[in-house]
C-alpha cells in the first residue's frame, strides 16, 4: 500500500482532527444556496447541485479503485482534514465543490447562442473552467496535499485529469442549468443524487469497501 494511502486511510471518517473553522464554512455554503433560493434562481441552484453530485460519483469509484487494488486511490487526501469523508475527499473539498458549481454556473451568459472567441459559450466555459481546475489540482499535488500514485494520473498527462476529472462536472452543470423546466432539473439532479446514494449505501454502508 502506498504511504499516501496509509496516511489517508488512518484518518478516514475520524473526528480526531475536527476544527471549529469548518462550521463558518458550512454556514457560508448554506448562505450561498439560500441566496439562490431567495432569488428563485433555479438554473444556478440546480446546476451547482449537479456539479457537486458528479464529484461525489467520482469519489465513489475512486474509493473502489483503492479497495480493489489495495495500493492507492487515483487521488488521495493524505494531509490533515477536519473530516475525511472518503479516501480522496475531505469535508473542505466537498464544501468547495458545492460553491464552485454555483460560481461556474454564474459565469454563463443568459443567451446560449452567444459565442466567445467564436466558440459556443457553454463549451468555452466548460473547457476554460476544467483547465483552471486541473491547474489548481496540479498545484495541490505539487505541494503535497493531494496524492497521485498512478503514472497515468499525473501533471504530465493533464488531458486525463481534464477529461475524467472535470469536464463531466461542467457538462452536467451546464446541461442542468439550461433545462427548460424546474421539473426536468429536479429529475436530472435527483437521478445523479440517487446513483450517488445507491453507491454509498452499497459500497460503504453495506459492503464497507469505501
Amino acid at each position: 500500500m502506498a504511504e499516501s494511502a496509509k496516511l489517508a486511510l488512518a484518518q478516514l471518517r475520524s473526528t480526531a482532527n475536527f476544527s471549529w473553522y469548518i462550521i463558518p464554512i458550512i454556514i457560508f455554503v448554506f448562505y450561498v444556496y439560500s441566496v439562490e433560493v431567495e432569488r428563485k434562481n433555479w438554473n444556478v441552484l440546480f446546476a451547482g447541485l449537479a456539479f457537486w453530485g458528479m464529484d461525489v460519483f467520482n469519489e465513489i469509484w475512486n474509493g473502489l479503485v483503492f479497495h480493489f487494488t489495495d495500493f492507492a486511490p487515483v487521488w488521495g487526501t493524505p494531509t490533515k482534514s477536519s473530516y475525511e469523508i472518503f479516501i480522496g475527499l475531505n469535508i473542505e473539498i466537498t464544501l468547495m465543490f458545492l460553491v464552485a458549481g454555483i460560481a461556474c454556473a454564474k459565469m454563463l451568459p443568459k443567451d446560449k447562442k452567444v459565442k466567445v472567441f467564436g466558440i459556443p459559450n457553454r463549451l468555452f466555459f466548460a473547457v476554460l473552467n476544467s483547465i483552471l481546475f486541473v491547474i489548481v489540482e496540479c498545484v495541490l499535488n505539487h505541494i503535497g496535499v493531494l496524492s497521485w500514485e498512478y503514472w497515468w494520473w499525473q501533471a504530465k498527462f493533464p488531458f486525463v485529469l481534464f477529461l475524467i476529472g472535470y469536464m463531466p462536472f461542467l457538462v452536467a452543470c451546464y446541461w442542468v442549468h439550461d433545462m427548460e423546466t424546474v421539473k426536468k432539473k429536479i429529475i436530472a439532479v435527483g437521478t445523479i443524487f440517487g446513483v450517488d446514494a445507491l453507491g454509498i449505501i452499497i459500497f460503504s454502508c453495506i459492503l464497507g469497501w469505501i
